[in-house]
This record gives structure tokens, sequence and C-alpha cells, in this order.
């Protein structure tokens, strides 16, 4: 990585960490990534429903939510006409160098942030150093300030290098709703990849550590419940009421009782509820947040038809009805270990790496996946690689951070593992 663009790297990423945008409302974070692309030069830049269709969208959230951050965005200066080619939400960008003959590579990373106020104790360093979010209801709490930064800064480093082919950055929006993967990847600019990297700093592998291909993502969707009922007096007549709360007690009962799969483990939880009016009213709505995952996709599948079946039996039991509505999921994929092994070797000679583990189980769930799968589908190869990083707390807290010795290590790893695959291939 040519030095120049080492220098920047920390101060890039404390910019992007001061304000996160949560999923379809990073207009912001698009347009400060727009004017880093458009410094760097590329052959294509296509911004929002430039670079998907967004009926392909997942996790949409309410409009006024999405008007909010909009006239947020165009409070801090975001231009008018990039606001308006983002309008309804249509957030990220995909870069796009063309550089003659060779392999067609991808590489995704996530850009929005979580609704986590982020801390502002002493000793919590966005705090001390003065970059913690101005926001003061989101956060950059699982670094994908940090993988906007590799983004931008490996493209601008094989922007500057030998590399001939194709290669293809996606700025996915709405990750951590599961909202983003999909329409990027059903987008003609994820057709025929040869390659495809996928990043995430830490999850509890620490600096100089990195994971070459994660196994075993759990596929997974999230579930909006909406059970209505019928209102009585709980005291005068309570036997007029059909009581959707005492449904949604059921439901969520019924719902941790699902049994075990026996081609994978499955798992299910009921996140959220809200409903009821007082305590001497019978409820006649309420609503419920949920989610299913499972080992492969099938399982989930399984889950996911087992949860929505025990709340709307719960509703049909107690005299209401359930509706259930599918508002984001996402599948299974595997690091395929041929590109895996590019990243194991590229790694050993990575300054500050000292630990690389070929594969580790990933655990948890990613979008990223229907990237991973489209190109897999083509006849490409894909892995999600992890750049450990010392984070003082867990991701998804309110102190969290990482150590921004892993910025260095993620461009230099992502940079020579895409030199390594266009000059001599898995």
């Amino acid at each position: 990585m040519p030095d120049p663009i080492r220098e920047r790297l920390t101060g890039l990423r404390r910019d992007l960490h001061r304000y996160p945008e949560p999923g379809w409302c990073e207009f912001w974070t698009t347009a400060r990534l727009v004017e880093e692309v458009e410094r760097i030069g590329v052959d294509e830049l296509a911004v929002g429903p430039e670079a998907y269709d967004p009926e392909d969208r997942m996790a949409i959230p309410p409009e006024d939510r999405i008007e909010e951050w909009f006239e947020r965005a165009r409070e801090r200066g975001v231009d008018d006409d990039l606001l308006t080619t983002m309008a309804g939400g249509n957030t990220g960008a995909v870069a796009v160098l063309d550089r003659g003959d060779g392999p067609a590579v991808g590489l995704r990373v996530d850009i929005d942030g979580l609704f986590i106020e982020e801390s502002g104790e002493p000793g919590h360093l966005p705090a001390d150093e003065e970059f913690r979010s101005e926001t003061g209801e989101t956060m950059h709490a699982c670094g994908h300030d940090a993988h906007v930064t590799w983004g931008l800064a490996t493209l601008e480093a094989i922007a500057e290098s030998d590399f001939s082919g194709r290669l293809v950055v996606f700025f996915q929006p709405a990750e951590e709703v599961s909202g983003g993967g999909h329409p990027m990847a059903e987008s003609p600019y994820c057709a025929d990849l040869d390659y495809l990297f996928a990043v995430h700093v830490g999850l509890d592998h620490p600096t100089g550590e990195v994971v070459a291909g994660i196994q075993k993502p759990l596929a997974m969707c999230h579930v909006d419940v909406n059970i209505r009922g019928t209102s009585a007096h709980a005291g005068k007549a309570p036997e007029e009421g059909n009581n959707a709360i005492h449904a949604l007690g059921t439901a969520i009962e019924s719902v941790y009782g699902i049994p075990r799969h026996s081609e994978g483990m499955t798992r299910v939880n009921v996140g959220r509820v809200e409903g009821g009016t007082a305590s001497n009213v019978i409820a006649e709505h309420v609503d419920a947040v949920a989610e299913a995952r499972g080992e492969t996709t099938e399982v989930m599948e399984y889950a996911k038809s087992e949860l929505i079946h025990r709340f709307e039996t719960a509703a049909e039991l107690h005299g209401c009805e359930a509706d259930a509505t599918v508002e984001s999921e996402s599948p299974r994929a595997d690091s395929d270990p041929e590109l895996a092994e590019v990243v194991a070797q590229t790694a050993e000679g990575v300054d500050g790496v000292d630990t690389v583990l070929p594969a580790a189980d990933f655990g948890a769930s990613e979008d990223a996946t229907f990237l991973m799968n489209r190109v897999q589908a083509d006849g490409g190869l894909a892995t999600y690689l992890v750049v450990g990083t010392d984070h003082p707390t867990s991701h998804h807290t309110p102190t969290f951070d990482v150590d921004e010795r892993s910025l260095d290590h993620g461009v230099d790893l992502l940079t020579e593992s895409i030199l390594a695959v266009a000059e001599d291939g898995p």
C-alpha cells in the first residue's frame, strides 16, 4: 500500500465514525464515500438505484425515518443532486475499475451503523480523542467504519497498482437489518465475477490474527408479527374480548418449543413486543419482532415456517388473527477453500499479522452470503475473511472500538489477495 494511502486511513475511519447512519438511511456516508471514489478516479460509479433495483431491497424502514435522515444529510451539506439520486432510501454505491484483460474480482464492504448511543465515558478512545458519534442515537458499534475505509483504500491501492482485470467494490447498505445484500447480489454488477472477497473486522479475533475464510454462517430471517383481537372491559365483560396479549404469550411459549432439527442447529428469538393500552382493557392489538436462524438455509426455512405457524395457531386459539411478514432474510454460504488459501498465503506476508487461521466457524449471520451464493452459482469462488482487532468490549455495545493498527492489516491483505488472484489465480 502506498504511504499516502496509509497516512489517510485513521483520519478517514474517524471521519466516518463521527456520523453513523442506519440501514437505507446512509445518505451522508454514501456521499462521503462517493467523494473519495471520485478523488481516486474509477471507470464506473453507480449510486443507489443505479447500482441495484430498489424493488429488491429488504427491511426498508418507515418513510418518516428515511426522511429524517435525508434532511439531516442535507443539513450536513450533501449535494442536492446526489440526494435526489438516493431519495426514498436508495443508498450505497458500486465502484468499478476496468484495467484490461484479467479476472473479474469483487470486494464487498458494508456501510451502516446501529441504533446504539455511543459511550462518552473517559477511557473510550473515540470520546477521549473527540471522534465519538455526533448523532446522539447511532454508532458504528460493529466496525463498518473500518470496512468502508478498507474498501476505499483498497480501491485506491489497486488503482495505483499494475492490476489487470476488473475490480468491483460493493459499498453495501443495510447489513445490520439484512436488507442490502439481496439487491446487490441481484444487480448486474455481481454477475460473472470470478472471485469475491467479503470482510469483517474483529469478531473476537485479536489484532494480528486473520481468518482466511469463515464457515457455517447461520441462515436467518427477521419476521414482524401483528396480532389482532377484540377489546373489552377487563372487569365488567372480559368474556367479550379476544385478548391479543394472551395470544402473544401463548405464541411465545410455543415458539421457544420448536423441536430441534436432525440436519442442523436452529435458533429462535422473540426480541421485541408492543401492545395493549391499560390494565383494565382487553388488548386488541399487539406487535412482535422475531427471528429464526438455521445451520443451513433449509433448516432455517423449517424454523421460519414453524415460527410463523405457531404465531398463527396461538392467535386462532384465542379468537385472534395473526399476520406475519418476513422483513428480511439471508442464506448460508461457506467460503471456498481454494480462495481462502490465497488469503492465508497472502496473510503470512502482511506486516503485523502473526496468526493465520485457514478457517473458523462464524456462528452468526451475514447477508454477504447473497453475493457469495451468486458468485458461486456463476462458477466463481468466494471467501468471507476476518481481520482481527483488539476491541475493548463486544460488538454492538456502547464502548466497542477497533485497534486502528488493523486498518493497515486489512488494506494490505485485501490488496495483495486481489493482486494474487489477478496474476496467478487460486
